[in-house]
C-alpha cells in the first residue's frame, strides 16, 4: 500500500502546501525519513541526486518549527532553522523549496551567499528570519561580522557533504557547525561519505539513522546512457550541434567558462536559443539564463560543473557531456540533471579518439555499462535520440554602433580631426551650422565636440558654448566664458581661462 504525506506524519497545512505545488505522492527517501525527521531524530540520509532529498528535510524542518520548539517572537539575527549548501544554484532551489511550505506557517526564509553584496542579506537578518539557507563562506564572513549568531537554532541540515567536501568547505562547515546549540536536531544528506564527510557524522551527529535510499554510485534506472565516439574535433562539433537542435531541454557540460560562453553564443547564432551557466556570471545574469531556461525561452543550457549541482529544472530529456568529467562522481552528478524524481531521460557522452582510455576507466567507477558507438552528426542512433528538429530561431540583432565619419563619429573627422569626439568641420554629434551649439576644437579649422551643430574651430556662438583648444600648445585647454558674436574661428575675441588636461 502507498503510503501519503499524512500517512507519514506530515501536518494538513503542509499537505496542503504541496498538493498546491502538485506533490501529492512521497518519494522514496521521504518515506523512510519523515517519521524519523519529524520525531526530531538526526538522521542521514543517503541518495542519488534527484532521489527528493530537498523536501526530505523540507517538510520536518518546517514542521518542527511551526511547532512546539521555535515559540516566542522572531528575533533579527538569530535563526531557528538553518541548511547549509555547497553551491548558490542550490541554496536558491533549496530555498524555492522552502517557502511555500514555511509560507503556510508565516516562517521567513532568507538565502546566503557570497558574490553579491551583503547589504540586501544584513537587511533581511535584521528584520528578523526564522530560517536561513546559506553557503558556508559568506555565512561565517556574517558571523564575523555579528550580522548573526547560531546559538538559537533548533534544527541544522547539511545538504550535498560530499560536494562540500570536494570544493573544500569542510574545515568553515566543522566552525559553522559547531556554533550551532549541541542539543539541536542535526540532518546531513549525501550521495556518498568519503573526504571527511564521516568525520562530520561522528562529531556532530548522535544516535544518528542511517537512510540509505541507493547505493552511493548507483546510476538512475529510467537514465539512458550513451556513448558516441567521434573521429575529430570538426566531427564532434557537427554531432553536438544535433544534439543540441531537439524540441525538449537539454544540459549541455563543458570543463571551462570560456568554452560554455562560446558553445551558447554558437549555438544561438545558429539558431538555437541557448544560455549559459558559469563561476564567471554575476547572480543576476545566473538567475536570468536559469528562469530563461526554465521557462522554455532557452532550450539549451551549456554549464560547467557549477551546474551540476543545485539546478533542479524539471523536463530535462537529454543531458549531454561535451567535454567528459573528470571524475566518476562529477559525471553521476551531471547526468543527474535529468531522469529526475522517476522521469525517464539520456545521458549522452562524446568522445575523442584520446579520450577513449580515460573514460572507459570513468565509467567503470560510476558502475555504468554501455557499448560506445561511432557515430556521426546524421548516424540513425544520433537521430533517434535528436527526434523532432525545434524551428530555428533568429537570433535578435545586435544594438547598432553610431557610425563614424563626417557629421558626427566617436572620433576623427575632417578639417584636423575632432577630439576624441566631433565630427567633421565644425560638426559635432549631429553637424549643424556655424555658431550653434556646443563644441570643443582646435584653433584654426578643428572640428569638435558637442551638441547640436558646433562652431567650426569651437568658440561659443550665439547659441552655445563651445571649448576651443590652440594648435600651439595641445596639453592646454582654452574655455570660453564669454559669448561670442555668433561664433568666430578659433574662438574669436572671447575670454579664456586656461585648465591643464592630461596628455
Amino acid at each position: 500500500m502507498t503510503k501519503s504525506f499524512a500517512d507519514l506524519g506530515v501536518r494538513e497545512p503542509l499537505v496542503r502546501a504541496l498538493a498546491d505545488g502538485g506533490i501529492t505522492s512521497p518519494f522514496p527517501i521521504q518515506v523512510d525519513t519523515l517519521p524519523d525527521t519529524l520525531a526530531g531524530r538526526d538522521v542521514l540520509g543517503r541518495g542519488k541526486t534527484g532521489s527528493g532529498k530537498t523536501l526530505a528535510f523540507s517538510i520536518p524542518m518546517v514542521a518542527r518549527l511551526a511547532g512546539d520548539l521555535a515559540g516566542g517572537k522572531r528575533r533579527p539575527g538569530r535563526p531557528l532553522g538553518l541548511v547549509l549548501a555547497p553551491t548558490r544554484e542550490l541554496a536558491t532551489q533549496i530555498t524555492a523549496t522552502l517557502e511555500p511550505l514555511a509560507n503556510a506557517y508565516d516562517l521567513r526564509v532568507t538565502t546566503i551567499f557570497g558574490g553579491v553584496s551583503q547589504h540586501r542579506q544584513v537587511q533581511a537578518l535584521k528584520a528578523g528570519v526564522d530560517i536561513v539557507v546559506a553557503c558556508p563562506g559568506r555565512l561565517e564572513d556574517l558571523m564575523k561580522q555579528k550580522f548573526v549568531s547560531l546559538d538559537a537554532v533548533e534544527i541544522t541540515v547539511l545538504d550535498e557533504a560530499d560536494h562540500m567536501a570536494d570544493l573544500g568547505f569542510l574545515p568553515v562547515v566543522t566552525r559553522i557547525l559547531a556554533a550551532t546549540p549541541t542539543q539541536g536536531q542535526r540532518l546531513l544528506f549525501s550521495a556518498t561519505l568519503d573526504n571527511g564527510v564521516d568525520k562530520l557524522v561522528k562529531r556532530f551527529l548522535h544516535n544518528e539513522v542511517l537512510h540509505s535510499v541507493d547505493e552511493a554510485n548507483s546510476p538512475v534506472a529510467a537514465m539512458t546512457h550513451h556513448v558516441f565516439d567521434v573521429h575529430g574535433v570538426e566531427a564532434k562539433k557537427e554531432l553536438v550541434h544535433k544534439l543540441a537542435s531537439g524540441t525538449g531541454r537539454r544540459i549541455l557540460f563543458m570543463r571551462t567558462k570560456h568554452q560554455a560562453r562560446k558553445l551558447a553564443r554558437q549555438l544561438t547564432e545558429a539558431g538555437i536559443p541557448s544560455v549559459d551557466l558559469h563561476g564567471n556570471l554575476s547572480q543576476a545574469a545566473r538567475d536570468r539564463n536559469l528562469a530563461a531556461f526554465s521557462a522554455g525561452e532557452a532550450r539549451v543550457l551549456v554549464a560547467t560543473d557549477v551546474a551540476a549541482r543545485g539546478v533542479h529544472v524539471d523536463d530535462v530529456e537529454l543531458v549531454v557531456h561535451v567535454d567528459p568529467p573528470a571524475e566518476h562522481k562529477a559525471y553521476l552528478h551531471r547526468s543527474g540533471r535529468t531522469a529526475r524524481a522517476g522521469s525517464a531521460g539520456d545521458v549522452v557522452t562524446v568522445v575523442l579518439p584520446e579520450q577513449r582510455k580515460d573514460l572507459a576507466i570513468l565509467m567503470r567507477k560510476a558502475a555504468i555499462k554501455v557499448t560506445p558507438q561511432q557515430v556521426t552528426a546524421d548516424s540513425d542512433p544520433v537521430n533517434a535520440l535528436v527526434g523532432e528538429i525545434a524551428p530555428h530561431v533568429i537570433p535578435a540583432p545586435k544594438p547598432a554602433t553610431q557610425p563614424q565619419g563626417q557629421g558626427g563619429g566617436r572620433r576623427g573627422g575632417a578639417g584636423g580631426g575632432g577630439q576624441r569626439r566631433g565630427g567633421a568641420q565644425g560638426g559635432a554629434r549631429s553637424g549643424g551650422g556655424q555658431g550653434g551649439g556646443r563644441g570643443r576644437g582646435q584653433s584654426g579649422s578643428g572640428a569638435g565636440r558637442g551638441g547640436e551643430g558646433a562652431a567650426a574651430g569651437g568658440g561659443r556662438g550665439s547659441g552655445g558654448r563651445g571649448r576651443g583648444q590652440g594648435s600651439a600648445q595641445p596639453k592646454v585647454m582654452y574655455s570660453s566664458e564669454t559669448p561670442g558674436s555668433g561664433g568666430s574661428q578659433g574662438g574669436g575675441s572671447n575670454q579664456r581661462r586656461r585648465r591643464a588636461t592630461r596628455p
